[in-house]
């Protein structure tokens, strides 16, 4: 075994575990790489990509779920916990690319969805067989309310009622989702143990960690009592937000239960959890659990909510950082798969300096596929739509099939994704937003990512040293990176004209060492930093 030397024994690094200093990148597999021309991504076309991946310089790939299902939500619907879809490949499959990837230095994070199975789960199956089943108390079952209809007002998140109606057994189970997802009863503590073997049986197969879909959903009121109205609806909302969450969503217990799947992932050395949560951010803190034995990450998603503002950024990072607990790890996230992508939010030049903002602040930054190559969301004709959230309430913009199209690899038919067609179509202008021309371009997005990339890999004071925000005249941002004596000042100005920034405030002098436009460097500043429309720059200060 090699002792480590005596540089790294003293790097800023090496009090800080691989989830601290690296940089997460969201696979969807449905849509990422295609290997056997059936239009469907699959863990072989994941596989042939990891050398990719490893050149832009992530840490690890979390892929959403794999697991066998009958696809009404696309894999969040679970029929087996501990096996693969044939869509996707086999446990073989999943071993080998797990493999290869740790191979690369590439760790792998799973989707873990505790919250509901499929109706095709045979739990649930055993569950509806009878009133009198073992697994009854699996899920939540209720009798009407006195009078006929559902037992409460809860709705269902993709619309609708939670409540579906089973004319067999003569009562209603619920549903925070589809109807063909329906919850799991987290009170019995016998779909707690077989749930936490479900994680033992990821982790001794040797993955390194999970997303753990909706973590906040997990427990519901006991009493089963009503939500309130939501004050803030209005029409044009989703109408599942018309009701406040009181008592489906964030209880108490659910602390209890995110402190069990905490315990579980400490059995093994250096893996980790991450909670997707969806909470203002006081009660995001939560969830980093009573001295940090909660979530290694509960996600925060305040860049992909908040308005494309300097100040309303800023003072939303400042917050953030206030608020975390001494024991807490930051962490950002500018999109995924189920909120619209960032240069569409924000236009494709902005986009750059987004992605400067995401890979210089504080924190572990989780990536989304094909953002780093400037993907946009593709509008999907009526007649393609495949997400059942359009399907059960069109008309809102609330599908998520535009940010879920295909990886654009190359100019080629199809973009390169597949031999077939695809279960979603491609961007109409893949010919000139795909990997293969921008990693041959000095100045493209996927250049910049890297740059970025490669950047804070070599510099801690950019992964994991301190954070200071300074002041910023109109819709510019700044803050300063340092770890000891090394600081680096980033300033992003969030408009299209031109602004300035002093760095004689600073009683410093300063070298630019990036700009998100990747045409000027080692220019020396000496009073102020003049900044192009919709420019970013990164600046070493001595």
């Amino acid at each position: 075994m090699n002792n480590p030397s005596r540089a790294e024994k003293t790097s800023p690094l090496a009090n800080f575990k691989w989830w601290q200093r690296g940089i997460i990148y969201q696979v969807y597999p449905r849509s990422f790489m295609d290997s056997d021309g059936d239009g469907v991504g699959d863990l072989a076309g994941i596989r042939s990509k990891l050398d990719y991946l490893q050149w832009l310089g992530v840490d690890a790939i979390w892929i959403s779920p794999i697991y066998p299902s009958p696809m009404a939500d696309f894999g969040y619907d679970i029929s087996n916990y501990t096996d693969i879809d044939p869509i996707f490949g086999t446990l073989d499959d999943f071993d080998a690319l797990l493999a290869d990837a740790h191979g690369r230095g590439l760790k792998v994070l799973l989707d873990y969805v505790p919250n509901h199975t499929s109706d095709q789960h045979p739990w649930f199956l055993a569950s509806r067989s009878s009133r009198d089943s073992a697994k009854r108390n699996w899920y939540i079952w209720r009798d009407p309310k006195a009078g006929g209809g559902p037992p409460n007002n809860w709705l269902a998140n993709f619309g609708g009622d939670a409540w579906e109606w089973d004319e067999k057994t003569g009562q209603y189970y619920y549903h925070a989702f589809l109807k063909e997802q329906p919850d799991l009863n987290w009170r019995n503590p016998e779909v707690q143990d077989a749930m936490l073997k479900v994680l033992r049986f990821w982790l001794d197969r040797g993955v390194d960690g999970f997303r753990v879909d909706v973590m906040h959903h997990m427990v519901k009121d006991n009493a089963f009592r009503d939500n309130p109205p939501n004050p803030d609806w209005r029409p044009g909302l989703s109408p599942y937000r018309e009701l406040l969450t009181t008592y489906t969503a964030d209880l108490p217990e659910v602390q209890e239960i995110v402190a069990q799947l905490r315990s579980v992932v400490e059995e093994y050395d250096d893996r980790m959890l991450v909670g997707e949560i969806y909470l203002p951010v006081e009660r995001l803190m939560a969830y980093y659990g009573a001295s940090g034995k909660g979530a290694h990450l509960p996600f925060n998603f305040q860049l992909i909510g908040l308005p494309w503002n300097a100040r309303e950024i800023a003072a939303a990072v400042e917050r953030y950082e206030a608020l975390l607990p001494s024991y807490a790890w930051p962490n950002w996230v500018l999109g995924n798969h189920d909120k619209s992508r960032i240069a569409t939010r924000v236009g494709p030049v902005q986009a750059r300096v987004a992605a400067m903002l995401l890979l210089t602040l504080r924190g572990t930054p989780t990536m989304y596929y094909g953002d780093e190559i400037g993907m946009h969301d593709v509008p999907v004709p009526v007649e393609q739509v495949q997400d059942p959230f359009e399907k059960n309430v069109p008309g809102l913009g609330l599908g998520r099939d535009p940010e879920r199209t295909p990886m654009q690899w190359s100019n080629d038919e199809q973009a390169g994704f597949t031999t077939g067609k695809p279960w979603l179509p491609i961007a109409g202008d893949h010919q000139t937003i795909n990997v293969v021309l921008e990693r041959d371009s000095p100045t493209s997005i996927l250049t910049l990512y890297r740059r970025l990339i490669e950047m804070r890999r070599a510099e801690p004071a950019l992964s994991v040293g301190d954070f200071t925000p300074l002041p910023a005249p109109g819709d510019l941002m700044a803050f300063i990176r340092k770890t000891d004596q090394r600081r680096r000042l980033v300033v992003l100005n969030l408009r299209a004209t031109p602004q300035s920034f002093s760095i004689s405030d600073l009683q410093c002098r300063g070298s630019l060492l990036l700009s998100t436009h990747l045409d000027r460097s080692r220019e020396v500043l000496r009073d102020k930093l003049d900044l192009r429309g919709d420019e970013g720059a990164i600046i070493e200060l001595f």
